[in-house]
């Protein structure tokens, strides 16, 4: 029997992301979206494994250092033990497209290696994202993809197609747990 695993991006899903160009550089920045904590609980209360993936590109364009990530990181998970969720794992891709590795979102080694030594049926596991990136990784892996609606991709200029599509990460997850 797989595990119940679920991956998630973090900007523009769990908290705020910045303007298109902008990077959440200090854990000041960082503030929860609405809903985002009470879903993080949920998919905890349902026994899932949260596992976060995200491009951080600003820590090798030197606009944050990796102990500015660091601090980010411990907020949101400090925030998320408050209300008794808990994240598996937090796995950043902190290249720039131009170094070409393979763990940079559309690419899938990021997710591959966050589930090494996991039991994952990709099959029947999420992706929620909100980027044409988060769809692409996704599906490069198997996964079913979820597209929410709180980033900065417009719905009408995504050009692959997820899944499901919903309002935010709380809807999202209500999708998921009760089906």
């Amino acid at each position: 029997m797989s595990e119940k695993i679920i991956f998630l991006d973090r900007d523009g899903v769990i908290n705020y992301d910045g303007a298109r160009g902008e990077y959440i550089s200090s854990h000041e920045d960082f503030k929860f979206l609405p809903g985002s904590l009470q879903a993080l609980k949920r998919l905890t209360d349902a026994g899932y494994k949260i596992i976060i993936i995200s491009n951080q590109a600003g820590v090798a364009k030197g606009l944050y250092s990796k102990e500015d990530l660091d601090k980010i990181t411990a907020k949101m998970t400090k925030g998320t033990q408050e209300i008794g969720a808990k994240i598996y794992s937090v796995n950043y891709c902190m290249h720039q497209d131009e170094d070409m590795c393979d763990c940079r979102k559309p690419k899938p080694g990021l997710i591959e290696r966050a589930a090494k030594g996991l039991d994952v049926d990709f099959g029947n596991t999420f992706f929620i994202g909100d980027s044409r990136r988060d769809i692409l990784a996704g599906k490069a892996v198997g996964l079913k993809t979820v597209f929410v609606m709180t980033g900065n991709t417009k719905l009408e200029d995504l050009d692959v197609k997820p899944d499901f599509i919903a309002k935010d990460l709380l809807g999202a997850v209500d999708k998921i747990v009760l089906k």
